[in-house]
């Protein structure tokens, strides 16, 4: 499983209405030598994304863009990209989000691995232009192994402590490891996509290294589509883990156990969206009704409503921030 620096990597970038964003991300991807080819899937966009993607052409040949005629979702551009390429590793560049200067030489530096990612920075939509990036930390590149348990705890949000996003890092990832195991994206899945992704390559024995050098930037939006979900987005998620668990029977009782805690955490959080759901559209005794005609869902959902009120209570009392006072750069790790 050893690597080398010279690699080829193919920088998959699916798009859905990012005519303002998809050029930084294009270009940052073009700028990395070791791209052996940038694949642009619009996703039926509304707006001119294809060709802003298009004028970002460098001329070396590296750059394909393709446009679907109907909106598929992330997993489908994602998949569609891999099956027209064919550089020996995958990487996955969010629309909204840019590279950083030598981001894959650094990591393919790194031996051993079948998936292998760096640390991520967030940065505020506002503090892009400013050139906030160049202040971006340098970190230690020293790297570890997370395993299928570390991974899949590290998805799991708790309250009064920040949410689970090791599921958001951005690996590069081997073709012939996603081949050997017949692993694409779930396209029934537009929430956790990278999350089951990962962990079903994880099932399968991937050796998926992790540094703490940041590579990727990602942009916080208010209005980006990967902070939105539906409640049939979650159910359709905790479907998801209970697949991985059927068809991986032979996990350990330590993987079992976090699998499911997972599950059950975006069981819980489904059931929540859905009492939510028929208390505005149907009513609060409609929705009181349901509930009580299933028991097993009276605690997540009593739980979900006492945790947000006791939030609301003490946010209420913290000043609320001016736009030049909030954090204009936090990273994962």
């Amino acid at each position: 499983m050893s690597h080398s620096a010279s690699a080829d990597v193919c920088i998959v970038i699916a798009a859905k209405d990012a005519e303002a964003t998809i050029a930084r991300a294009v270009m940052s991807a073009l700028a990395q030598t070791e791209a052996r080819e940038v694949v642009v899937v619009d996703d039926a966009s509304n707006d001119q994304t294809e060709k802003a993607a298009r004028q970002c052409d460098d001329g070396s040949n590296r750059l394909k863009v393709v446009r679907f005629n109907e909106n598929r979702g992330p997993s489908a551009a994602r998949n569609h990209a891999i099956s027209i390429s064919r550089a020996d590793v995958i990487a996955v560049l969010d629309a909204d989000d840019f590279f950083l200067p030598g981001r894959l030489e650094r990591l393919l530096q790194q031996e051993d691995w079948d998936l292998v990612a760096d640390n991520i920075a967030f940065i505020a939509d506002r503090a892009v232009a400013s050139g906030i990036e160049e202040r971006i930390q340098e970190f230690p590149t020293e790297s570890y192994i997370i395993d299928f348990v570390g991974f899949v705890e590290g998805n799991i949000s708790r309250r009064a402590a920040q949410r689970g996003e090791i599921g958001f890092l951005k690996p590069l990832m081997r073709r012939s490891f996603l081949e050997r195991h017949r692993i694409r994206y779930n396209e029934v899945l537009r929430l956790g996509e990278d999350y089951d992704l990962y962990a079903r390559a994880l099932a399968c024995g991937a050796r998926y290294k992790v540094t703490r050098s940041c590579g990727y930037a990602a942009v916080v939006r208010d209005n980006s589509l990967s902070g939105r979900h539906r409640t049939y987005d979650l159910e359709r998620l905790y479907e998801a883990d209970c697949a991985i668990m059927a068809n991986n029977a032979d996990l350990d009782r330590a993987a079992m156990s976090a699998l499911k805690r997972h599950a059950r955490h975006v069981r819980d959080r489904y059931e929540l969206r859905r009492f939510l759901d028929v208390k505005n559209h149907e009513g609060g005794m409609r929705a009181v009704v349901q509930l009580l005609g299933r028991p097993s869902t009276i605690r997540p959902v009593a739980a979900g409503i006492l945790g947000d009120k006791v939030e609301r209570f003490f946010r209420r009392g913290r000043p609320r921030l001016r736009d030049n006072e909030m954090q204009e750069i936090r990273y994962l790790l």
